[in-house]
């Protein structure tokens, strides 16, 4: 089997695979099948935690408009994080990791609601908050491509100097959104579910098709599954690595609009967390941290079981270190069933291999 078999790309002159890329190549034949398979526990998750909360809580899921008005509820707190979990699933898959979402957010919100951005009325403001993220995932993007550095401290230099460029714009104050068609986003119904709700349809779906039906969906995970595999398959890996930050950007441009819609103002330190959010989100969706794999419905779905977890504890009353300490512990467990399973179902098929080869 040649390269372009294993990657789906033609390579001129290559007529043998990279050492272990024919065994990948069968590891994850059947990643089709385990990703529906892996979906279905989690949307299993979800039923157990509204289980969870109908008997912890019966009264008030005896009410059918309590129950619809806190799926509701539980929909729209996901769905700032799940926009940017959208962006954060491409660039793990892409083998990256980004530590600056959070502080992406706050920057896009604080540049586009200063009182010289909102003279430019709505689009004004939309064009700064998308300009700006993407602005700063392409920095993070050539930092990491071209300055060769390691994504962790790229990212994590970026968090901090966007969070003290932001603290800087706004004087360390709330700025307050007098624009009534940005703040209507969050309050605005259509069928009973929010604008936000359906913002976050929309990125989801157009995520899920460029990951798994365009060229650059593949690409993503040739890069981030083997990046010299990828580079002899002629793909630009630096430039490719630079586009998925620039995206993960453009989602936290969207997502610092829907946050300042929420709370009608934008400050440095909104979007506190978002990063760990949309990290924690993606691996329980099943985005392996080393790359190569992932799907946008598992990061959604993780984004969903980490809003019910929350939702769960508020109506229960519990504290918000309990709540944290229990996200940590699914992150770690997460984190635990990916390394077995991935070592596991590689080493068969190198036994699989080698027997073969005897």
């Amino acid at each position: 089997m040649t390269l372009s078999e294993g990657t789906g790309l033609a390579v001129p002159g290559a007529a043998t695979e990279p050492p272990g890329a024919a065994g990948q190549k069968r590891s994850w034949a059947g990643e089709s099948s385990e990703s529906v398979a892996r979906n279905l526990v989690l949307v299993g998750v979800l039923v157990a935690l509204i289980v969870i909360g109908a008997i912890t809580q019966p009264q008030l899921y005896s009410d059918s408009t309590w129950v619809w008005n806190n799926m509701v509820s539980i929909l729209q707190l996901a769905s700032v994080v799940g926009v940017v979990t959208v962006g954060m699933t491409f660039v793990i898959i892409g083998g990256g990791i980004d530590l600056s979402v959070g502080a992406i957010v706050a920057l896009a919100g604080v540049w586009c609601t200063t009182l010289a951005t909102q003279s430019y009325g709505t689009v004004g403001m939309i064009f700064t908050a998308i300009v700006v993220g993407v602005s700063v995932g392409l920095i993070n993007g050539v930092l990491i491509s071209y300055g060769r550095l390691v994504p962790f401290i790229a990212t994590l230099a970026m968090l901090v100097s966007a969070r003290g460029l932001a603290a800087a714009i706004s004087g360390k104050q709330t700025q307050i959104s007098a624009n009534t068609v940005i703040n209507s986003l969050a309050s605005d119904r259509v069928l009973g579910v929010p604008l936000l709700v359906y913002i976050l349809a929309v990125v989801a779906v157009a995520g899920w098709v460029l990951l798994n039906r365009t060229t650059f969906g593949r690409r993503t995970v040739a890069v981030g599954g083997n990046p010299e595999a990828a580079r002899l398959a002629g793909i630009d890996v630096k430039r490719h690595t630079m586009l998925l930050y620039a995206l993960s950007g453009l989602c936290c441009g969207i997502a610092a609009i829907m946050l300042t819609s929420q709370a009608t103002s934008a400050q440095a330190a909104m979007g506190n967390l978002y990063e760990l959010d949309a990290i924690a989100a993606a691996i329980i969706g099943g985005t392996l941290l080393s790359g190569g794999r992932g799907t946008i419905v598992g990061s959604i779905l993780g984004v969903l079981i980490f809003a019910t977890i929350t939702n769960l504890f508020a109506i229960n009353g519990l504290s918000t270190e309990a709540q944290n300490m229990v996200k940590g512990g699914i992150i770690v467990a997460a984190v635990l069933v990916q390394q077995f399973r991935f070592k596991s179902v590689t080493q068969f098929f190198d036994r699989q291999r080698a027997t073969t080869a005897s």
